[in-house]
């Protein structure tokens, strides 16, 4: 078994949320931190964790803007479907055509639909004392950050454990060294649904936050099950 891929993260998240409980002057932020974090030696095994994903209206956390969210509690030995949840988002931004074809969120669909200050209470409630997992943090983390730093003039931060971080780092492990590269060893895609077949699970309609955040959930459970034994720490993953 491998016991560690990622290398351990420079922000200490414990003492980042103290300062953070300090600046943030939105209550729901400040709710948010003050739920804490499990701690840092907490065996993989028992973190309570939410998988989490977001459709947008493009790529560009800067100047796009979130429309769905989505997301599932899970430990690595279940998923607590009754508690997932969906949410559509009337952005502020535009609406793009080449958008809408990825997402099959239109202009009806967000017409009447809450914008994310209308839920931000209780996404955050959902997301607290968690340990999020997303598949490629710059999407869901960013977005977060940037949208926040809009609408309310302070932005958000809080570890993730990345399964696509975990795949890129086992995928590079794996075709490393010459014997590797005389066996034909290659680094393969880390895209979601490509990651998943590798692992034997099933393939997902793509582009629907809520079932990608369940396939995300899925991934870690056979990410860890495949490479990783019980002495496996949460230091080891987050970032």
């Amino acid at each position: 078994m491998i016991k560690k891929l990622l290398t351990p993260p420079v922000v200490q998240w414990h003492s980042k949320f103290e300062t953070l409980i300090e600046r943030s002057k939105d209550p729901r932020l400040t709710a948010f931190y003050q739920a804490g974090l499990p701690a840092a030696d907490t065996s993989m095994h028992e973190v309570p964790f939410v998988a989490l994903d977001f459709e947008t209206t493009g790529l560009s956390a800067d100047k796009d803007g979130i429309l769905s969210i989505g997301l599932v509690p899970f430990s690595l030995s279940r998923i607590h479907l009754r508690q997932a949840a969906h949410w559509t988002v009337r952005p502020k931004e535009k609406l793009e055509e080449e958008s809408v074809v990825i997402h099959g969120i239109t202009h009806n669909d967000i017409l009447d639909a809450p914008t994310l200050d209308d839920i931000l209470a209780e996404v955050l409630t959902a997301l607290s004392g968690k340990i999020i997992v997303v598949h490629y943090r710059p999407i869901e983390r960013g977005f977060l950050n940037a949208a926040l730093k809009r609408m309310l003039g302070e932005g958000i931060d809080f570890p993730v454990v990345d399964t696509m971080q975990i795949e890129s780092n086992y995928q590079a492990k794996r075709a490393s060294g010459l014997l590797n590269k005389l066996k034909g060893h290659s680094a393969q895609p880390v895209r979601l649904g490509q990651t998943r077949r590798r692992y034997g699970l099933p393939d997902y309609p793509p582009h629907h936050a809520l079932t990608d955040a369940i396939a995300t959930a899925e991934l870690l459970q056979a990410q860890m099950a495949y490479h990783f034994d019980e002495s496996a720490k949460l230091s080891d993953f987050w970032l």
